[in-house]
């Protein structure tokens, strides 16, 4: 991808996004694409575990809270809305697709086995994989639940995404190749529809 691509990406106040449940590759592959596409990076998952950490909370009981206290998922979608309408960026997080909504001009959903996904995050966490199980199941659970009477969104749903990637299939540079020829060729093909 030459300089002018990436000038013309910011130009035109680009907004990719990667979705997927937890332990998928969000945030590995996130900051590696925002730096090669010269966009910011906003993740919702950061954003959820600095709130829950201020309250002195593990995930698991944050997402219970989250549950009866419908401002907590309001204030998250309200900044990755507010930050998209801007431009230049890359929004990371589960509803991230469906909260940039028109002003996403690329949506990717990152996928990956329930066993592969407890994997990573028991390596990331340090945590045994029968205690990343129950967490992550759990904190599933109950996110599901708030999104559909929330937001009606069933985060099932794929149909909204431009490219989906089963992360099991490849290393961390596999994916981000993947993604990375995938999103050049989205911008190649239209800045020449565009002009």
């Amino acid at each position: 991808m030459q300089a002018q691509d990436i000038l013309r990406a910011i130009t035109m106040k680009w907004v990719i996004t990667i979705s997927g449940l937890h332990g998928t590759g969000k945030s590995s592959v996130a900051d590696i694409v925002a730096k090669r596409f010269g966009l910011k990076r906003v993740s919702a998952g950061v954003i959820f575990r600095e709130l829950a950490k201020k309250r002195g909370l593990t995930l698991e009981e944050f997402s219970i809270v989250a549950e009866d206290d419908e401002s907590i998922d309001r204030e998250l979608d309200a900044l990755l809305k507010t930050t998209a309408m801007k431009g230049n960026v890359l929004l990371d997080g589960q509803l991230a697709g469906w909260m940039a909504g028109d002003y996403a001009n690329f949506k990717i959903l990152l996928t990956a086995s329930v066993d592969a996904r407890v994997k990573r995050i028991a390596e990331r966490d340090e945590v045994s994989l029968e205690h990343a199980r129950r967490e992550t199941l759990n904190r599933e659970k109950s996110e599901r639940e708030r999104y559909l009477e929330f937001y009606g969104v069933d985060i099932s749903d794929q149909s909204i995404y431009d490219l989906v990637l089963n992360t099991e299939k490849y290393d961390l540079q596999g994916v981000i190749k993947v993604l990375t020829t995938a999103i050049e060729t989205f911008l190649e093909q239209s800045s020449d529809t565009t002009g």
